[in-house]
């Protein structure tokens, strides 16, 4: 890999914005390029095999693994995902930024295997804009967003793991942003001033949206 070229790894629970970051990041510069993550689940409306993901099997997925060609790989949502490693080792020879677009679990994998990669924690700007997002995509049914926040409210706690956390209110501010801290032209300084306060507010928060908006246990086991 040259001097220059650092992966990016950004997380976020779903509906935080880091899929359209890690699009936006791409499309405005040359120096990044996109890591086309393998998954199990089925294409959504618009995405294209082999520029969004490549869609493939339960079994696919499983040989691949066997095989050792993932850098890393999880089960979110009951589905699986993985990152190839020959679609980072051809970015990163070409001496661009590999953006990962991936979930806490593979970002930890990440950090073993690519150490000099730069860690990026997408935070959404309140847990009211988090819920807007996920209901606003239309493909939620009630089961899948409980489920989802549920899952954003563990996710929160490793924002601390990473180098630093972004708020992510207007995608074209944050994307700029992350830019910058790629190259080195702004110091890794999160967004808010003490993270792990932010943090307890937004699991605060969803419970809150859990309990009194949807009529959930926040602390109860998922059904199935």
């Amino acid at each position: 890999m040259k001097r220059d070229a650092r992966p990016v790894v950004l997380a976020a629970p779903s509906g935080a914005g880091k899929t359209t970051i890690a699009r936006d990041l791409v499309r405005g510069s040359p120096d990044f390029v996109f890591s086309v993550s393998a998954t199990t689940r089925a294409p959504r409306q618009g995405e294209r095999p082999g520029v969004d993901y490549e869609f493939v099997t339960d079994e696919e997925f499983r040989a691949m693994v066997a095989r050792g060609e993932f850098v890393e790989w999880a089960e979110v949502h009951g589905r699986l995902y993985g990152t190839p490693r020959r679609k980072v080792e051809e970015s990163a020879g070409s001496g661009k930024h590999v953006v990962l677009d991936i979930d806490v679990q593979g970002a930890r994998q990440i950090r073993e295997a690519l150490p000099e990669a730069l860690h990026v924690f997408v935070l959404p700007p309140s847990a009211d804009a988090l819920v807007s997002r996920l209901t606003g995509r239309g493909t939620e049914a009630l089961k899948d967003l409980v489920r989802r926040l549920k899952n954003a409210r563990a996710e929160f706690q490793a924002a601390t793991e990473f180098d630093v956390a972004v708020v992510n209110e207007h995608v074209d501010e944050t994307v700029a942003r992350i830019r910058q801290l790629v190259r080195g032209e702004r110091p890794l300084v999160s967004d808010v001033p003490d993270l792990e306060d932010a943090v307890r507010k937004l699991r605060a928060d969803i419970d809150a949206v859990l309990r009194d908006e949807l009529g959930v246990d926040p602390t109860a086991a998922d059904d199935g």
